[in-house]
């Protein structure tokens, strides 16, 4: 078995896993973006098709008007009894925790919200017997701060006991990510620690009782890359562990890519990364070859073995709604997509990109560092002042976009840089031109922005590190997509797209 991680690329953050049918699933966070919780199937857990997403209704997902990285919060998706279940919190509009499951994971059908009256962030969910506990960290029912857990009536969400405070971790800062496994005789507690950055580490304790206490592993943190300086995946933890084929164990977590092995910042946001694990004599986990997460490696005869790194591929950018990306709540009536996802017509709406509405901008993940995004815009048919183009997105003050706009009665090209609220603009430049041709290429370095018609030419470069959680902060990641904005007097219409 070879793996060259990330086994998901691009903005696939808190990765949670199970085994369920012969098959595994796994869901990811998706923060501001719907539809919410896209969810994967898998033959081997380095494969993965994505086969919908949990939130597809407002009824079940409805962040309008929240910031970036507000919205969707760490998930844990769990089986029991012929059933999924996905647990989550919604941090936003005082929504809370709460779980949705189906019992037909190909239907895209899932129920609606069940709310768990617990506080706290990073829920999980345990099937022990005919119990069911719900555990997730913050604050419990007696004021202690920790990871803790109460049971909960699965069929309603209500508590049946006070949540109790289990664990305070291993020292480590911002404890979070929690997940309680009952294995043989023992209860573990995974956790992470050390923040969704640099310090990220992953540590494990264990105990006799559900309830406590837990002591931890004598070699913690079982995952971490915090100590390979110049290496260029960092960031590793937030894990979940499966059994795999022939009871080879295995552990999904969340990592990031660096611009440079040097150049601690990252741009593609969160990703989902692949290690197994290998239990000890006296029962507690060995991750990978040496404990931390690498970019290749090979399982063979119970030995993990790290192999040269692989040379990533350039992305070129495509539609794909199965895997799109609105923002918020999309009006899907601003939508045509041609059934071969070449076309795609958008009207505008007067929330334009770059406020907390509900623009119309439909976007796919950057996957790769190193690639292009290219399209044709045609603009006779757009109103005066109204704008369409392509963005390198992170927040709605911080992207990248290549337009196409009316301006007295003629076609501009333009290209602009929106670096922390403040517009960096480009030569804004009129043509005899019906249409447009609209580019955005990067490196690990640089996007590069082109906007051309009839031989005239708006060209912009802004450095990636301004698309990156180090400096526009937050905890999604670049995605890349088409856009159009009303005028600002409300008046809008069609515009078209054809992908090159």
């Amino acid at each position: 078995m070879i793996c060259e991680n990330p086994v998901l690329r691009g903005f696939y953050p808190d990765p949670s896993v199970c085994a369920a049918n012969g098959k595994f699933y796994l869901v990811n966070s998706s923060f501001e973006y719907f539809p919410g919780m896209p969810i994967f199937e898998s033959d081997d857990l380095i494969d993965w098709k994505q086969i919908g997403h949990c939130l597809t209704r407002q009824s079940q997902l409805d962040v309008r008007g929240i910031e970036a990285s507000g919205g969707i919060f760490a998930p844990t998706i769990r089986f029991n009894k012929g059933r999924f279940y996905v647990v989550v919190t919604n941090v936003s509009n005082n929504f809370g925790n709460f779980y949705v499951w189906t019992d037909d994971i190909h239907s895209g059908k899932w129920s609606e919200p069940v709310k768990v009256q617990r506080g706290g962030i990073d829920p999980s969910l345990l099937f022990d017997g005919d119990k069911t506990y719900f555990v997730s960290n913050g604050t419990d029912d007696f004021g202690e701060e920790g990871i803790s857990l109460c049971e909960i009536d699965i069929e309603t969400g209500k508590t049946l006991t006070k949540a109790r405070c289990i664990s305070k971790g291993c020292g480590g800062r911002y404890l979070e990510g929690p997940h309680v496994y009952h294995i043989n005789d023992w209860y573990y507690l995974m956790a992470a620690e050390g923040g969704t950055e640099y310090g990220h580490m992953e540590c494990m304790l264990r105990s006799r009782d559900v309830w406590g206490p837990y002591e931890p592993c004598p070699f913690n943190p079982i995952l971490t890359n915090r100590n390979l300086g110049g290496y260029h995946i960092q960031g590793s933890g937030h894990a979940d562990l499966v059994e795999g084929p022939g009871g080879q164990w295995f552990m999904v977590h969340l990592a990031f890519r660096q611009i440079g092995r040097f150049l601690p910042f990252h741009n593609l946001g969160r990703e989902t990364f692949l290690e197994p694990v290998f239990w000890t004599d006296d029962g507690w986990l060995k991750v990978g070859s040496d404990g931390t997460c690498r970019a290749r490696w090979k399982l063979e005869d119970g030995k993990c073995t790290v192999l040269d790194e692989p040379d990533y591929p350039e992305y070129r950018w495509s539609l794909n709604p199965a895997r799109a990306l609105y923002l918020r709540l999309p009006i899907y009536e601003n939508y045509r997509i041609s059934d071969d996802c070449k076309t795609v017509e958008l009207k505008g709406h007067a929330d334009f990109l770059g406020t907390c509405g509900q623009p119309t901008f439909i976007a796919m993940r950057q996957e790769e560092h190193c690639g292009e995004m290219e399209v044709k815009v045609y603009a006779e048919s757009m109103e005066e002042n109204q704008e369409a183009g392509i963005a390198a997105y992170l927040t709605e003050n911080d992207f990248y976009a290549s337009y196409v706009k009316k301006a007295n009665g003629k076609v501009c090209v333009g290209t602009k840089l929106v670096i922390g609220g403040h517009v960096v603009q480009g030569d804004e430049i009129e043509t005899d031109e019906k249409c447009a041709l609209l580019k955005i290429k990067s490196d690990r370095d640089d996007y590069y922005l082109t906007s051309s018609a009839g031989g005239k030419i708006s060209e912009s470069k802004g450095q990636t590190k301004f698309l990156s959680s180090e400096v526009a902060c937050g905890f999604t990641g670049t995605v890349l997509g088409l856009y159009a904005n009303a005028a600002p007097d409300g008046k809008t219409s069609w515009t078209k797209f054809e992908s090159l």
